[in-house]
């Protein structure tokens, strides 16, 4: 039911009213006060009628911020003293598609341990409904102003900069109030809320922010800015209107954010772009398993300064556990005013990457396959998340696609031959565990 980012899938089918209503009923078992909220897809207003339902009737009080980010509402739990926060989002997913996200004080998503918990609550249809005079009171109220000051509160702005920001008709739009407040002049694309996402795709990806990248490419704005529909991801254009690789932002903003001696939490496929830039630093990589969520955990440990993932998960654990897409838009701007963007992409050196998919119905069988014959060719092997094998001067990474038959194929090197001779390895061991052409 739950996967790494939530419950996600097509409404009506996977995720549905009554979904909904067992989630707050399980929720409900032992906690006392909630923060709600929802983005911008129509769909979230049943979703969140019925979540409410759930938690109401369980006693527990609710307070509803309505249309909000997802980090609004994640920051929201400790604001408001609840014990735990949901959002109905579907974050990056398409229009079809909507989902559920639980929080804890602090601002982490639930673990593993929790998602397990409420999921066996669900399957065994475990409630504590309240008396009739014990109904949880459900009460409204905004964050929206409390997050903006918040950013303002944790970024130095050395110099007004021009920012052009596509908030992809989703719910970040507290990043324009934000950079406002720092005294940034600022122009909006897709501004209004519409969770059918008429301006582009929710997913904040180069191939669907081409219109912000030619707006600030042909116009004299400093940099750009893009979210997907709940605003946990931001990703960025430099000045010149080149979309910025995801590795090379995470190198940069974890550079800015980490000293010498301290750790910077990445997923297992993370470019060797990243660790390299950051050991010129004296900063190290803590690998973690594919999933924001996991990020979360390991940059709540002491020693750890930052933790980001290359798809637009960003976090500064000082300020929240919750990937907050305003606040990373905010600390690029920052960045920006101080040197250009295309400056500081220029001096991170990145490396060739091959990356490929082989369809296959029995994912699990392959994969159990797949470790066992990297072990066999590779002295490094890691199975933190799917199998990875580490050749030195390059690395490949094999993983059972979370949502499709899919088995996801990554190889990169620091030289294109060694990248394309580690794939080759790569993609000929899935072939020969799945039992496909390697044509």
């Amino acid at each position: 039911m739950f996967g790494t980012s939530g419950i996600r899938g097509p409404v009506g089918e996977t995720v549905t009213a009554s979904l909904a209503l067992s989630v707050g009923r399980a929720l409900g078992v032992d906690v006392e006060r909630a923060v709600v909220g929802r983005d911008a897809r129509e769909s979230g207003k049943p979703l969140l009628d019925a979540l409410a339902a759930g938690l109401c009737e369980s006693g527990v009080d609710i307070v509803d911020l309505g249309l909000a980010a997802t980090p609004t509402v994640g920051r929201a739990v400790n604001w408001h003293d609840a014990d735990a926060g949901v959002v109905v989002t579907a974050s990056h997913n398409p229009p079809e598609d909507n989902g559920l996200k639980l929080w804890q004080p602090g601002g982490q998503a639930f673990d593993e341990e929790l998602r397990d918990r409420i999921e066996r609550r669900i399957s065994e249809e475990t409630a504590s409904l309240a008396p009739w005079d014990g109904i949880g009171e459900r009460t409204t109220a905004t964050a929206t102003r409390r997050h903006r000051d918040a950013i303002v509160d944790a970024v130095s702005m050395p110099e007004a900069v021009s920012v052009v920001v596509d908030v992809g008709n989703g719910a970040g739009g507290v990043t324009v109030d934000a950079l406002e407040a720092l005294g940034c002049h600022v122009e909006t694309l897709n501004a209004q809320p519409d969770g059918s996402f008429p301006g582009r795709p929710s997913e904040p990806t180069a191939d669907n922010c081409g219109s912000l990248a030619s707006l600030v490419g042909v116009g004299d704005a400093d940099l750009g800015i893009a979210h997907d529909g709940d605003a946990d991801r931001m990703r960025a254009v430099t000045e010149d209107g080149e979309f910025l690789g995801g590795d090379v932002l995470l190198a940069m903003f974890a550079r800015d954010a980490a000293s010498a001696g301290d750790r910077v939490a990445v997923p297992v496929d993370t470019s060797l772009a990243v660790e390299d830039h950051l050991a010129e630093a004296d900063i190290e990589t803590t690998r973690t398993p594919v999933g924001d969520v996991y990020v979360a955990e390991a940059a709540s440990e002491s020693g750890v300064a930052f933790g980001g993932e290359p798809s637009g998960a960003w976090i500064w654990p000082d300020r929240t556990l919750c990937p907050d897409g305003p606040l990373a838009a905010c600390r690029i701007a920052a960045l920006a005013a101080e040197r250009p963007l295309t400056d500081r992409a220029r001096n991170i050196e990145t490396y060739p990457i091959r990356r490929a998919s082989v369809e296959t119905s029995a994912k699990q069988e392959a994969m159990a396959m797949i470790r066992d014959l990297v072990a066999e060719r590779y002295d490094e092997v890691s199975t933190l998340d799917g199998v990875r094998a580490d050749g030195g001067d390059g690395w490949f990474l094999l993983r059972a696609s979370g949502t499709q038959p899919l088995i996801r194929i990554t190889a990169e090197a620091r030289e294109e031959a060694r990248a394309d001779a580690l794939f080759d390895d790569a993609r000929a061991i899935v072939s020969e565990a799945t039992g496909s052409s390697d044509d």
